[in-house]
């Protein structure tokens, strides 16, 4: 988290709160981190940069809130250019479409 506080502050970009947000969820816990990642939600430069949706996606799903984090991956599946990509996105989303008891 340090090494994030002190690239946002040097690159300020939403890209690096992105990852920030990440780091912070490995920290504190995916609440913390989807309450960063929720205030860069009309952030304009993370429209259409399917890390964005991937990140709630699975945050959502850590917290167990499936229909949600099956939202999130649809979008980012959407969003993701590349064949592997897709493949993972799909099987996330299959997995909380389906997940276990």
């Amino acid at each position: 988290m340090a090494l994030y506080d002190v690239l946002l502050a040097l690159v300020p970009s939403p890209v690096v709160a992105l990852n920030r947000a990440a780091a912070l969820a490995m920290r504190d816990g995916p609440e913390a981190g989807l309450a960063l990642l929720d205030e860069l939600a009309d952030e304009p430069r993370l429209r259409g940069y399917h890390p964005y949706p991937t990140a709630r996606a699975d945050l959502l799903r850590r917290l167990g809130r499936f229909p949600e984090a099956a939202a999130a991956y649809r979008e980012a599946l959407e969003l993701a250019g590349t064949e592997p990509e897709r493949a993972h996105l799909r099987r996330r989303l299959h997995a909380v479409e389906t997940p276990c008891a």
